[in-house]
């Protein structure tokens, strides 16, 4: 069973000399601290896994079997911010323990983990306590020795100070340890981690490139580098390499695809890439069901299909549209938990308001009970799905429509006339939408029109989003109005949903025998606020129209 760990801390080497225990400052100089407790010398054994061609390290993730020390197990360690990290454990084993494996998924893919280098240390740790003898950080002096296991065969070493804050204890208070430290001689490492320093120090020499000769003629027709398979890899993408791109070294975490600057492709295709690094990234946290991760990797999928349908222009339909609906299939299973969550939040906050006088019969527990039916084995089918080959392949495809993007003409012209054309042809379909819900009496057809054209605002919203850097004020404002319209539209849809689970609530109450006055009443609340919203439509469409004016390129 794995736990997880909030790491903080920083790292440290000596300017141009080794460190040792004893050439360290006074750290009680250093505000809060009373003592500084020396708690042994301690010999730790690493062994680190990744692919071989490094896809964790390039995502600056490590995974690691340890020995010695109080915490001798597995390690995965993903970076969170700037020297933090979540360090999820697992106990000694063989092998890489398949929960592990499966938070590193997105990143490896089929590769198999290698062990890739071996780190052995002397860690002489010291404890930083305040007058009480509490805990305020844990500073050790590592002596390193690492080799490499896989990929060459060096070895260096090196000597680094490490701080680490003690849980509960403020950020800022290692920034007081590092002035005391860079006083006395120290800086800040220059490798994030001691496997990113060893990685570098151990690297092969590069092969000096051959004195080019003439080339004979070939004896048989050569095979093309995009039909080429690696063995260490696996069959190569779908996809016919475009002159000059440039490859993706690393599944989710390779160079940004190769295309010509002050174009409609660059700011197109940075966005696409912006959402499939969102993807990749959010996968282990939606497997550690991190608060809102599952919602925002399904607006990564929403963000990356509208892209492909708005900017159909620049990128072809018959290579995007399959994997638009890959994408629309991962929303949907990313949806199954995300849309009852949504639910049983909002009937959550209308009991919470009523008064018992208004609350009859077992409403709470009628309610956890539709909410865990709904619920049930959604997160261990979301699980699966992650874990799947289709959910993988779609990954793989992604990578290869940025490795070798499907460009049309247009990708090669102005990027603000390219996106002002799409802008427009996306504000058409959503202005059409929007006056036929206008036009309707209230009732399902206005809140099926409703519907439909809060779709249509967030692909406006999505297309304006890909276009910030390139036109700048005009699309940020276009992006505030589109997303206030889609707000508005949400809460609408949010209500219309919410009052058919009061339906099925209020049903299966009567089936036993239960009270259903309360889901009539809060079903009652609910039409109330829908009929806001609808009242409130054309005002908030007519900012919208205001705002998104001029990346319409209307004046």
């Amino acid at each position: 069973m794995a736990d997880t760990k909030r790491e903080i801390e920083r790292k440290y080497e000596a300017r141009g000399r080794d460190t040792d225990a004893t050439s360290l400052p006074d750290l009680t100089a250093v505000g809060g601290v009373s003592a500084l407790v020396h708690r042994g010398v301690t010999e730790l054994d690493a062994v680190y896994y990744d692919t071989a061609d490094q896809r964790l390290a390039a995502a600056s993730i490590t995974l690691r079997r340890r020995t010695g020390g109080d915490d001798a197990g597995w390690h995965l360690k993903l970076p969170v911010a700037d020297g933090v990290r979540d360090e999820i454990r697992a106990p000694l084993s063989a092998g890489v323990p398949r929960a592990l494996v499966g938070l590193v998924r997105s990143r490896i893919r089929d590769a198999p983990l290698l062990p890739v280098v071996r780190l052995r240390s002397l860690r002489d740790v010291h404890h930083l306590v305040d007058s009480d003898g509490a805990l305020l950080a844990e500073l050790s002096v590592d002596v390193v020795t690492a080799d490499r296991l896989s990929g060459g065969d060096g070895s260096t070493g090196w000597t680094e100070i490490e701080v680490e804050l003690a849980d509960d204890q403020e950020p800022a208070f290692l920034d007081k340890v590092e002035k005391k430290l860079k006083k006395g001689g120290l800086r800040r490492s220059k490798s994030a981690s001691k496997l990113a320093r060893a990685l570098a120090e151990t690297a092969p020499a590069p092969v000096p490139a051959p004195v080019p000769v003439a080339a004979p003629e070939p004896a048989a027709e050569a095979v093309p580098v995009s039909d080429a398979v690696s063995a260490e890899a696996g069959p190569a993408p779908d996809a016919v390499a475009a002159p000059g791109a440039a490859p993706v070294s690393a599944p989710g975490a390779g160079p940004d695809p190769v295309v010509p600057p002050h174009t409609a492709a660059a700011p197109v295709l940075a966005y696409i890439t912006v959402q499939r690094d969102a993807l990749v990234t959010l996968d282990p946290a939606v497997r550690r069901d991190e608060h809102d991760s599952v919602h925002r990797m399904r607006v990564a999928t929403r963000r990356m299909r509208s892209t492909f349908r708005s900017y159909g222009k620049v990128l072809d339909r018959t290579v995007t549209d399959p994997i638009a609906d890959e994408l629309k299939w991962l929303a949907g299973e990313l949806g199954v938990d995300r849309d009852a969550e949504v639910l049983t939040e909002r009937l959550t906050g209308h009991l919470t308001g009523l008064p018992r006088t208004l609350t009859a019969g077992p409403v709470r527990t009628r309610l956890r009970t539709w909410a865990h039916a709904r619920r049930g084995g959604s997160r261990r089918r979301l699980i699966a799905v992650l874990d799947g080959k289709r959910y993988l392949t779609l990954l793989n495809r992604i990578d290869a429509l940025l490795a070798a993007p499907p460009l049309l003409p247009a990708a090669h012209r102005d990027p603000a006339k390219v996106i002002h054309k799409a802008a427009a042809k996306d504000f058409g379909k959503l202005s059409a939408l929007v006056e036929d819900a206008l036009a309707r009496p209230r009732g399902p057809e206005r809140d099926l029109a409703m519907h439909d054209a809060r779709k249509k605002a967030k692909r406006l919203r999505y297309a304006a989003e890909a276009a910030l850097d390139t036109l700048g004020a005009p699309a940020k404002d276009a992006v505030r109005g589109a997303k206030a319209l889609q707000g508005l539209l949400g809460e609408h849809q949010d209500s219309v949903m919410t009052r058919g689970a009061l339906r099925d609530i209020a049903a299966q109450a009567q089936g036993a025998r239960e009270s259903s006055f309360t889901y009539g009443l809060v079903y009652g609340r609910e039409e109330h606020l829908a009929a806001g919203y609808e009242d409130a439509l054309p005002e908030a469409w007519e900012e919208a129209q205001r705002r998104t004016r001029e990346i319409r390129g209307t004046r």
